[in-house]
């Protein structure tokens, strides 16, 4: 199959691009940037396009009526961006994933679009006054692609820009489907970590997410910086789980990924941030320490802060997947211990490559 796959070069772009050269389907991969990608580049299947999906230049039409298949994870995916550029998040997250959607309607080609978790927002335990008999009760916290309703914080908390945007996407997808029979299948997925998740030493743009900014800290002998606390709890999936559930979702046997909205997430993997934080420091000692150097602490700030204002956060997300594992006979496999152990060796390794000292070359 011919596939092109925009975003390749982000975090979960690599590693798609990875599996579905390995599936030997010819790849079209676009992206402004290759580092990640960069092992992949010598494969005959893959041809690589480093281009701007923003440029006048950029032929979309022929790229998408040249596909079979159209994968689109172009997104700003970082919470410090959502605050210091919120229009530019609107923009590339709606605007320009439009342009996408709709050349893949004009040319009757299949589209699987990257949405996010963040679209399901804050949980009713959160709001004042719920009244909740039991607000620790996982129901209030699990939240199904069809059912759940959408929480968001005020306008004034413009870090829902990202969480809005992802989710008007998803109502101009799912309409084109209802008025003209587009073919898409909506990925939300609940929290991907692995290997080459962030640039830990280089960051790019904005504030590395949690997992690296703790990472960073843990090499750097940096605060590992708890917001508010740090109480808030996600689900981590391993990057490799969720590709494996993509690459079904790819396959779509006998079309039973046409036209859904799929969770792809670990739900036994619930962890808050401060445990997180802890849990990777004790890794860290265990692991990776150098002896001679002390473990950072792990300290609170406040969420301004840390991003800034117009922060605000979902409490608690946990992913019903009853549907990719009844549709996809899908379930994740790897443990939050193991996903933390085996995704901070791979940065310890790439730190001591890069020259850091802090490690030392026995770990």
């Amino acid at each position: 199959m011919k596939i092109l796959v925009l975003g390749a070069g982000g975090f979960i772009g690599c590693h798609l691009t990875h599996r579905l050269l390995q599936e030997r389907h010819a790849v079209t991969a676009v992206d402004l940037d290759m580092d990640k990608i960069a092992d992949s580049l010598n494969d005959p299947n893959l041809s690589f396009l480093q281009q701007d999906i923003r440029s006048a230049e950029w032929d979309l039409d022929k790229r998408v009526q040249d596909a079979d298949l159209v994968i689109d994870l172009i997104a700003y995916a970082n919470p410090g961006l959502y605050l210091i550029m919120p229009l530019e998040v609107f923009r590339l997250n709606f605007t320009e994933n439009l342009k996408i959607a709709e050349a893949c309607v004009r040319h009757g080609k299949r589209l699987i679009q990257f949405s996010t978790c963040e679209v399901y927002g804050r949980t009713a335990a959160s709001l004042k006054n719920a009244n909740l008999a039991d607000p620790e009760d996982p129901i209030h916290a699990t939240f199904s692609e069809d059912t759940s309703e959408f929480i968001l914080g005020p306008v004034s908390k413009h870090r829902w820009i990202y969480s809005c945007a992802k989710q008007l996407l998803e109502r101009v997808l799912h309409a084109y489907g209802l008025e003209m029979g587009f073919n898409y299948t909506i990925v939300r997925p609940f929290n991907f970590i692995g290997p080459k998740i962030d640039f830990l030493l280089h960051e790019k743009q904005g504030i590395p997410r949690v997992f690296s900014f703790f990472m960073d800290a843990l090499l750097n002998g940096t605060q590992m910086k708890l917001v508010d606390g740090g109480t808030n709890r996600r689900c981590y999936t391993y990057i490799e789980d969720g590709i494996e559930c993509t690459n079904r979702i790819v396959e779509n046997p006998g079309g039973v990924c046409d036209r859904q909205i799929l969770n792809i997430g670990s739900p036994q993997n619930e962890i808050s941030i401060c445990r997180m934080a802890e849990l990777m420091r004790e890794i860290f000692a265990e692991k990776f320490r150098d002896l001679a150097v002390r473990l950072p602490d792990i300290v609170s700030v406040t969420g301004e802060e840390f991003y800034g204002k117009g922060y605000d956060d979902s409490n608690r997300r946990i992913p019903d997947i009853a549907k990719v594992r009844t549709l996809l006979n899908w379930e994740p496999r790897t443990g939050i211990r193991e996903i933390l152990e085996t995704t901070m060796r791979y940065y310890v390794s790439e730190y001591r490559r890069n020259g850091g000292s802090r490690v030392p070359a026995t770990a």
